[in-house]
């Protein structure tokens, strides 16, 4: 049974309509301009010290409460770049843009937690309200833990949360360890001698390369990887030739990989530039590898795990929490920030995934019933971390 915090139902109708004006104008990457003003505007509003500039558009409220350990609780405010289709009053105005993961909402309950907890600060210390840019492919946290975040804020614990759909409304699933893959990125580029397609023979066929490579990195998970470890190697580009009847001089794949151990990270970067430049050399093409590592394992710590189970159980009750959830091969730059600070990422149930409203769909909308329970998540949590007010 969920028991939300007093005061809820004013605050979700509110949270209803930032969210919402949000979701109508998306903003991506490092462009967030009218979203962090929105976010500043309200966060002063609510009395509390307002710093924005780190990486370009990211805003941190600072609330202070007495002599106290600091903490620090994030939220991403960037969109993607998808057309959205879900027809709804409050879709995209900004065509290309989307709020398709339910950053609009995440926002939404933070501001929400901070206007709560300024006017009942049941707490001794501070909360560094932290609105996060570019969480999607551009690494906004890595940026604003690069800018100074830690040493401007200095916090003893920082604490992420996002919506989860597929887990039930009313649940939480938090796990000390690794609960997000890292995420690399690569690029192999292919170089042979083009010819006419009927004369195969008179040329090096970097498709034919490419294909094969394709192939054998499909086999760095079920033969390089220990059986216990997770890898996840996807090509999802592959360019080559602009024409019937000719076989290309160059070939391109892109993709990303997914793991949870460095060990697992560096095997995986090292097998695939070794198959691709043994395949191509054995079909005459060149191979040049690029690969990128873009977000790192986002990793709980245990003691901050705890803190949150705890608050959380205030929450959705023991019953509502799911301890042991499989850890998901997606990435999150709150890594960045893990890396850093020990803490902990939890995921918030926001109900079925399917009917095309699971995350980076152009259908999805975050499920505002998920408001209040995030809002009193974020409210139980600073009093579970910090010492109660006297």
């Amino acid at each position: 049974m969920v028991r939300t915090i007093d005061g809820t139902e004013a605050l979700t109708a509110d949270m209803t309509a930032w969210r919402r004006d949000l979701h109508a104008h998306p903003e991506t990457a490092f462009e967030e301009e009218r979203t962090s003003e929105f976010v500043a505007e309200k966060l002063a509003s609510f009395g509390l010290e307002v710093h924005r500039g780190l990486a370009k558009t990211g805003v941190v409220g600072v609330l202070r409460n007495g002599e106290g350990p600091a903490v620090a609780f994030r939220a991403d405010m960037d969109a993607l770049h998808i057309h959205e289709q879900t027809n709804l009053p409050h879709a995209s105005r900004n065509p290309g843009r989307m709020h398709a993961c339910g950053h609009d909402g995440h926002t939404a309950m933070l501001l929400g937690a901070a206007r709560h907890l300024s006017a009942h600060p049941n707490f001794q210390g501070t909360i560094a309200f932290v609105f996060q840019p570019a969480e999607e492919n551009e690494g906004g946290g890595r940026v604003m833990v690069e800018d100074g975040l830690f040493e401007k804020f200095p916090v003893e614990q920082v604490y992420g949360m996002h919506n989860w759909p597929g887990l039930e409304v009313g649940k939480i699933a938090l796990r000390p360890g690794p609960i997000m893959a890292a995420y690399d990125i690569f690029e192999l580029t292919l170089t042979g001698k083009g010819t006419h397609a009927a004369m195969p023979h008179l040329g090096t066929d970097t498709i034919l390369a490419g294909t094969q490579i394709v192939n054998a990195w499909q086999t760095i998970a079920s033969r390089s990887v220990h059986p216990v470890d997770s890898a996840v190697v996807s090509v999802t580009q592959f360019h080559a030739g602009d024409t019937w009847n000719v076989l290309p001089a160059t070939a391109v794949l892109r993709g990303t990989t997914r793991t949870f151990r460095k060990e697992v990270q560096d095997m995986v970067e090292r097998r695939m530039g070794e198959l691709a430049k043994a395949i191509a050399s054995g079909f005459g093409v060149e191979a040049e590898m690029r690969y990128e590592r873009r977000y790192p394992s986002t990793v709980n710590e245990a003691g901050a795990t705890e803190l949150a189970r705890r608050a959380a159980a205030g929450v959705v009750g023991e019953s509502g929490l799911d301890l042991d959830p499989m850890p998901s091969m997606g990435a999150e730059d709150f890594a960045f920030m893990l890396q850093q600070r020990p803490g902990c990422y939890v995921w918030v149930g926001a109900g079925p995934s399917d009917g095309g409203r699971n995350l980076h769909s152009p259908h999805y909308d975050f499920n505002d019933a998920v408001l209040p329970i995030g809002l009193s998540y974020w409210v139980r949590l600073a009093e579970t971390v910090l010492p109660r007010a006297a």
